[in-house]
């Protein structure tokens, strides 16, 4: 009997550990994929930013009238 009870308890340690690792890992997923959705609505953050940007400094250069280019002197005239 004391041969029979040690294994039971081993074997509900074993399914114990087992249960709490499953958690874990679920737990440990999640976080991963929080983050990496994060990452992401960032990088699009940060793109639709750069694109506004980009796209001001094009509109306020088309605005500006262009400069004129100067003529070199030609030596001795």
């Amino acid at each position: 009997m004391a041969s029979n009870t040690k294994d039971q308890a081993r074997t509900e340690a074993s399914l114990k550990k087992k249960e709490l690792q499953a958690r874990e890992a679920s737990k440990a997923m999640a976080e991963y994929e929080a983050a990496s959705r994060a990452l992401v609505e960032k990088t699009a953050k940060l793109r639709s930013l750069r694109l506004a940007r980009e796209a001001a400094e094009a509109e306020a250069r088309a605005s500006k009238p262009a400069a004129k280019a100067k003529k070199a002197k030609i030596a001795g005239k």
